[in-house]
């Protein structure tokens, strides 16, 4: 049998998804959806709609993104115009950074 690994998460980001997770929950019930519902909207099941409203952070973002937008939690702080300004803001700061990034790690040896 073989040793399943742990992932471990910040402080930080599990009360993040947490959060996400009663947000969500939140507006399934303000909308009088049940998750039987709302897991079928979104297209993925009634447990993975459950793990998403618990905050279980190993769930796939791109569900979490679309029963949040579903419910009508907002993401980004921005509507549909605000993402497409703010994912061009960033596309320009890439621009201006590296292509890549390499690890500092190797020690240089100049000893001619």
């Amino acid at each position: 049998m073989s040793k399943l690994s742990v992932r471990t998460y910040s402080r930080y980001s599990g009360e993040a998804v947490r959060l996400l997770g009663k947000m969500i929950r939140s507006g399934r019930k303000e909308r009088g959806l049940t998750t039987q519902d709302l897991a079928d909207r979104a297209g993925v099941s009634r447990s993975m709609l459950q793990r998403i409203e618990r905050g279980v952070p190993t769930v796939g973002i791109g569900s979490v993104f679309e029963v949040a937008a579903i419910v009508g939690v907002k993401l980004f702080d921005a509507d549909g115009r605000g993402l497409e300004r703010l994912s061009r803001q960033v596309d320009d700061r890439l621009a201006l950074l590296p292509k890549s990034v390499r690890s500092r790690d190797r020690e240089v040896i100049d000893d001619f």
